[in-house]
Parts: structure tokens; C-alpha cells; sequence
């Protein structure tokens, strides 16, 4: 009777420690899904092929959320320096949400079509200007530079849209231009 009483106890034990091993390995594994679903949201919003980036990114704590409207923010600014949105501004502006891979009818699309007919204020910049000021220092030279010439890229693109008059003068306003440059020194190192 000893000797079952001693196999039972030990069926128990190893029962116990599988069960808790399988536990382990099962969160594990939940875990590691769940990592790939946030990458893969992140990525849709950052649209690049550095996985160092988006993992930093991730890392810090950041939701696809919250970097697709760092990345449309300028936009809009660009859009309204000068007070009203031509619509060449307002097509260059949906086709740089779009190359982001933000649908019109999406929630982003329609807070960007909200920016697009109503100005935003003020504070919606200077809420930007305040997260990249906290994000840039916690990223590598080389993710900044990617955040950077990104971003002024597309912000650019949207400047020039309206352009000059009949090609004789510049397609960048002065206002348009004095939102670059506050955006390109917000974004400077």
C-alpha cells in the first residue's frame, strides 16, 4: 500500500508540475500572439520595414492610436496656415492618409475629414509639439531621422499642393512655410 501511496503522490506531483508548466507555456505563447497583433496595427500605422523602430515604438508604451495622429496633425496644420484649405491642400492631405493606409470612411479618415472642414486649434499642435518633444529623446538618431524626414515629407507635400501663381512664384505660402519650419525645429534634435 506504501508503494501506491508513493506512485500517487508522485502522479500528483508530476500532474501538478505539467499542468503548471502547460499554464506557463500556454501564456507564453498567448503573450507572443498578442505581440504580433500590436506590431502588425503598429505597422499599418507606421508604415516602414524597421521592426527595431516598431518595437521601440511598442516598448515605450505608444498605441497605433496615438502615432497615426502624430502623423496627421501636421497635416492638418499645414492645410490651414493660411487660414482656409484649397482643394488641391485637402486632396494632398487625403492622399498622404491614404499612402498611411487610412480609409475615408475609417476612424482616423473621419477625424482627419473633421480636421479638413473645421480648423482644429491650436492645442492640437501644441499637444503634437509636446509628445514628440517627450517622444524623440527616448528614440536611436536614426529612428528620429526616419520620424522626421517622414513627416516633412508629407507636410511638404501638402504645402506645395496649393502651389504659386501660374508657376511664377513660390508653392509654399510664408504661412505655410512659418508651420514647416516650427514643425522641422520641433523635430530637430
Amino acid at each position: 500500500m506504501e508503494r501506491n501511496t508513493l506512485n500517487d503522490a508522485g502522479k500528483g506531483l508530476e500532474d501538478a508540475f505539467f499542468a503548471k508548466e502547460n499554464a506557463r507555456l500556454l501564456q507564453q505563447m498567448r503573450d507572443k500572439a498578442k505581440q504580433q497583433e500590436r506590431r502588425a496595427a503598429m505597422r499599418e500605422v507606421v508604415r516602414v520595414n524597421d521592426d527595431a523602430l516598431i518595437d521601440n515604438l511598442i516598448a515605450l508604451g505608444l498605441e497605433p492610436g496615438t502615432v497615426l495622429a502624430l502623423q496627421l496633425v501636421p497635416l492638418a496644420a499645414v492645410a490651414w496656415a493660411d487660414g482656409q484649405i484649397e482643394p488641391r491642400e485637402r486632396d494632398a492631405v487625403l492622399k498622404a492618409a491614404a499612402a498611411q493606409g487610412i480609409a475615408t470612411d475609417s476612424v482616423a479618415g473621419q477625424l482627419l475629414n473633421n480636421w479638413l472642414v473645421q480648423q482644429p486649434g491650436a492645442e492640437l499642435v501644441d499637444a503634437w509639439k509636446r509628445q514628440m518633444r517627450a517622444l524623440l529623446p527616448l528614440l536611436s538618431p536614426n529612428e528620429r531621422e526616419q520620424i522626421r524626414a517622414s513627416a516633412l515629407e508629407r507636410a511638404r507635400s501638402v504645402a506645395e499642393a496649393a502651389g504659386g501663381f501660374l508657376g511664377l512664384t513660390s508653392r509654399i505660402s510664408p504661412q505655410e512655410k512659418a508651420v514647416l519650419d516650427g514643425l522641422a525645429q520641433t523635430l530637430a534634435d
